[in-house]
């Protein structure tokens, strides 16, 4: 019983940290989606080819685009987590191994999201709901 309650608060954790990780992420594609629209206005379309400035346009789009896509999954999940849904642990648990590549924060907080999700605890704890 006392693994359940010690894997409960870090099941919390795990969610805040997604929650507020993921509120940041989608302010940053925010910021960066209107940052670039500024930024290809001064770009001078008559001296790029144009397969180029559509390589730099999609390039402009998709970034925002993708960090947008990742912290809405977070978002989701983080919030999925705290009501202890066994899909949002299986979300978080994608999202984590996909930040681990993000040195040094994302890497910290994947391996701590993936050990926590990943412990016989954790799986019971979700399993009762």
């Amino acid at each position: 019983m006392e693994d359940s309650i010690r894997m409960k608060k870090h099941v919390t954790i795990v969610a805040a940290i997604h929650i507020g990780f993921a509120i940041l992420g989608l302010i940053a594609a925010l910021f960066a989606f209107f940052l670039m629209d500024f930024a290809k206005g001064f770009i001078p379309e008559d001296e790029i080819p144009g397969t180029v400035m559509k390589l730099i346009s999609g390039l402009m789009a998709t970034i925002p685009l993708v960090v947008g896509v990742i912290s809405t999954l977070r978002l989701v999940g983080g919030i999925g987590l705290l009501s202890q849904h066994m899909w949002a642990r299986y979300v978080i648990i994608v999202v984590s191994a996909l930040g681990l590549l993000k040195i040094p924060i994302g890497t910290l907080t994947g391996v701590y999201s993936l050990w926590v999700l990943m412990q016989t605890e954790t799986v019971k704890l979700f399993e009762r709901k």
